[in-house]
């Protein structure tokens, strides 16, 4: 094997090693956090989840990104290491102000300086992948108003689980805690399911295209990178949750997580990289907005009359109990008669500054790859 696809190799393991890192809390921090998982455990599926998504429906970003955006013959082993360097070196520089970045738009944004700089940018697959990180969003954020808005209280009361001294699994435990249990790990699965699916390209893309690695060794440097980062540096952040969905009570963050992991999955199923992070966020907001808006009748809520419209407004079923839970979700007041006292904003659960510098690092950071690549392929000789 010579040394130039020795050194490519090992970047594209750093780049997975990274992805592994970012992606295991935002997958298993809520199930982590209300102790229905190990860390260990939660580094084993995401390992195995992630795999599954890449294996699968992750071949056709793999396709995209590595032969639709530029030409694959385009990726020499050299281009693709400068490439791999770049998603990496942007993602490093997000680290470390603490800020998620997407790693799709990095890879995306990367390879299409390469195309900038050799005038062969596929301008079509390029606009259909930006118009889609323009619709999901908003697709996102509808879902999750239409959510928060008509069904949160029931829902709320469906999955709200008991705590209690006795493990999920254990003999002691009641049926509801196995359940709620088990759904929060299932979203765990469906998450990191869906990041193999969007992000395994990421790491990898560049030496498919220059064929250099096969589709199969590719996914599968990918899945071994990604496993050493969720049972190494992802233990760190599995303490903090690793992101702002899961400091969202618990019936928000299951929400959130099937909204943005099913549409992450389904872009990916036709070849387009998304970014989960960015879906997640209008989720958010979309979640927060449609639960506030209950006070309000569906015309007061257009023209913005009488409701108290924050994310924080998912702060009000925090901590409730279950008989609470149950009790919000049969006798709910209907649409239009709930008092805005009965939804508080916390602040807490949606900074504007912190989401303002979270959507700037999400540009800026793309932007830093795509500049950098193209930099370095218009003036050198490195194509």
């Amino acid at each position: 094997m010579e040394p130039l696809l020795i050194v490519g190799l090992a970047v594209a393991a750093f780049v997975g090693y990274n992805i592994g890192g970012s992606s295991t809390a935002p997958a298993f921090g809520p199930a982590v956090g209300a102790g229905v998982l190990k860390k260990l455990t939660a580094a084993a599926l995401m390992t195995v989840f992630f795999f599954a998504g890449g294996w699968t429906i992750g071949r056709e970003v793999i396709d995209t990104l590595g032969d639709g955006i530029i030409p694959g013959e385009l990726f020499t082993l050299q281009a693709s290491i400068i490439v791999l360097f770049f998603i990496g070196f942007a993602l490093f520089i997000s680290n470390s102000f603490g800020v998620p970045a997407s790693t799709s738009m990095t890879a995306v944004g990367s390879i299409a300086g390469l195309g900038l700089a050799t005038g062969s940018l596929n301008w079509e697959t390029m606009g259909r992948i930006v118009s889609w990180w323009i619709v999901a969003p908003i697709i996102a954020f509808w879902i999750s108003g239409v959510v928060g808005r008509y069904f949160y209280p029931t829902i709320n009361a469906w999955i709200a689980i008991p705590q209690s001294d006795n493990s999920p699994f254990s003999g002691e435990a009641t049926r509801r805690e196995l359940v709620g249990a088990l759904v929060v790990i299932g979203i765990g699965c469906l998450m990191a399911f869906s990041a193999g699916a969007s992000n395994a390209a990421n790491a990898v893309a560049p030496l498919v295209g220059s064929g250099e690695l096969s589709m199969n060794a590719a996914i599968l440097l990918a899945g071994a990178a990604v496993g050493v980062g969720a049972f190494t540096i992802a233990r760190k952040t599995l303490d903090t949750m690793g992101s702002d969905l899961t400091q969202l009570p618990l019936t928000a963050a299951i929400i959130v997580a099937i909204v943005s992991s099913t549409a992450t999955a389904a872009l990916a199923a036709i070849g387009i990289p998304a970014s989960f992070v960015i879906i997640a966020t209008m989720s958010i907001v979309g979640l927060g907005w449609g639960r506030a808006t209950r006070t309000t009748t569906a015309a007061e809520a257009v023209r913005g009359e009488g409701a108290n419209v924050s994310v924080g407004a998912l702060a009000a079923d925090e901590g409730a109990t279950v008989g609470d839970t149950e009790k919000q979700g049969k006798d709910a007041p209907p649409i239009g008669e709930e008092e805005p006292d009965d939804i508080p904003a916390a602040s807490d659960l949606f900074d504007p500054e912190t989401t303002g510098r979270v959507i700037l690092m999400q540009n800026f950071v793309p932007a830093i790859a795509t500049v950098g690549a193209f930099l370095v392929f218009r003036f050198t000789s490195a194509v």
